[in-house]
């Protein structure tokens, strides 16, 4: 990631730190500040403990300029780059605005800087934000955070630059991450968990809303900390699954509820996506997910929309891993081997969204990229394998499950005729008669207008059908879709709820 330059970068060089009483900064702080001015940044980095001084000082900088009184009041709301003079000018009607601003841009600048520093060598991100006694995360990391919960609008360059600095900060203190710091330093972990669920959590918090701003705010942070298992499993523990496979579907092509994120933000969504399929292997409860959170049919829909190649490369590669993954190094706890989910489960979903004729007709084109034709290689050999060991029940459940509705030869008289028991399900609880009605309520006209049909035709073929399509609110819900401005799914509608109240239909037929 590269992070824009403040609004008020032509401000920097104007800050005097003598006046500024209020930073509380001691001499040889502010004289390590100037140094930090005067030299190259990889000058003041040249040992751990300068590279730790250093920092200190920008994190007491930032602590004083940020406060706890909120964002600034001029700066936190500039959105394009100022011309110079006026950037000097808001120095002096907002001085604490721009000094937050510049101790953000310095610790990006840092973390860059460190991140190039050769693996393993004596100046690095553990070695510089880590006690050298201890391990322990320095307590200056405190005000980031703050940051990143500034009240009102927030500021959006400072959340931005502070949730980037955090994550790679938090990062080298993860076992994995290990070998990137010096091997005399022992980081104990321990002081990384806490922090890191609270980035985690303001993560999460932004990704509850659907404007493409709070994003844009958080999609280089995620996609920087997805880099990292133990980053992965934290977040996909606090529901970043469900958000990911929310923000993918609604930035699709056709959805009602387009976000409008931007062809990079889906990339880097679905590029967070994928990376967490890698843990599938080691833990039952993130397979679960997947499966509880449709990623598949979000993964789906985003290879059938077709954003852009490396968008569908990246979504190729997530539903790969997903159709390969097993349970062997680590079995659900549950005894009921059926209801172990593995690649086969996957599989399955895959079929019900349709994914074996978008995989058929892509293999069709002339892919440059040698990994998207690997994928579909792979996918087809799977789909295809898969699809005939399923009946046409398995593959009409898979459908219904998927809530991705086409029609087709599985929305038949001849169907319905010859599966209507079938739909009483192994519980007796009619359960696919429940997602149907469900899916009367779709985003799409056209899957409302197939539930209707089977709704009809499950009321048809299945003796009692009424009662039971009754007695599960079909008729109410449906009877609210006659009125729909959709001519094809208002006639749906009227010959599903007449089938309800028919009790021979085929003789009125």
């Amino acid at each position: 990631m590269s992070l824009p330059p403040s609004p008020v970068t032509g401000a920097f060089t104007g800050i005097q730190w003598d006046p500024m009483q209020k930073l509380r900064l001691s001499q040889p702080e502010k004289l390590l500040l100037r140094s930090g001015e005067a030299n190259p940044i990889d000058y003041t980095l040249n040992n751990a403990e300068e590279s730790t001084a250093y920092v200190k000082v920008v994190l007491k900088v930032l602590a004083e300029a940020s406060g706890a009184s909120g964002p600034s009041s001029k700066v936190s709301h500039l959105k394009g780059m100022l011309p110079d003079d006026e950037a000097l000018q808001i120095l002096y009607t907002d001085p604490m605005g721009v000094v937050t601003h510049y101790a953000i841009t310095k610790l990006y600048d840092i973390i860059v800087c460190l991140k190039e520093k050769k693996r393993g060598g004596d100046v690095s991100i553990g070695a510089t934000f880590y006690n050298e006694d201890d391990g322990n995360l320095l307590d200056e990391w405190r005000p980031l955070l703050r940051v990143l919960h500034l009240g009102g609008s927030g500021d959006a360059f400072a959340q931005r630059g502070a949730a980037y600095c955090l994550a790679h900060i938090l990062m080298a203190g993860c076992p994995s991450q290990r070998f990137a710091t010096s091997r005399s330093l022992k980081i104990n972990h321990a002081s990384v968990v806490e922090p890191l669920q609270a980035l985690i959590s303001w993560i999460t918090s932004q990704l509850q809303s659907s404007a493409s701003s709070s994003l844009s705010l958080v999609t280089p942070t995620l996609t920087a900390l997805m880099t990292c298992p133990e980053a992965r499993t934290m977040f996909a523990n606090s529901g970043g699954i469900g958000y990911l496979s929310r923000h993918l579907r609604n930035g699709t092509k056709g959805s009602k509820t387009n976000s409008g994120a931007t062809v990079q933000q889906l990339y880097e969504l679905c590029f967070c996506l994928w990376t967490i399929t890698y843990e599938c292997n080691s833990s039952a409860m993130i397979r679960t997910t997947f499966v509880r959170d449709n990623a598949v049919h979000a993964l789906v829909d985003l290879v059938s929309s077709a954003p852009r190649e490396k968008v569908v490369r990246v979504a190729l590669s997530a539903l790969r891993s997903l159709a390969q993954c097993t349970a062997e190094a680590s079995p659900s706890p549950s005894s009921d081997s059926k209801k172990e989910v593995t690649g086969a489960t996957f599989l399955s979903e895959m079929i019900g969204c349709g994914l074996i004729k978008y995989v058929d007709q892509m293999k069709e084109r002339q892919w440059t990229d040698p990994d998207i034709v690997d994928d579909l290689n792979v996918l087809h050999k799977l789909l295809h394998e898969n699809f005939k060991e399923m009946s046409t029940w398995d593959v009409y459940l898979a459908e219904v499950q998927s809530g991705s509705l086409e029609w087709g030869f599985l929305h038949t008289e001849k169907f319905f005729k010859e599966n209507a028991r079938k739909f009483e399900g192994p519980d007796g609880d009619f359960s696919v008669v429940k997602m149907l009605v469900a899916l009367t309520s779709s985003n799409d006209e056209e899957v409302q207008s197939i539930a209707c049909y089977d709704i009809g035709e499950f009321v048809r073929h299945y003796p009692n059908g009424r009662v039971i399509a009754r007695s599960l609110g079909a008729k109410d819900i449906v009877m609210r879709l006659v009125d729909h401005s959709n001519e094809e799914l208002q006639r749906h509608a009227l010959t599903a709820v007449s089938k309800m109240m028919v009790s021979n239909w085929a003789a009125v037929h």
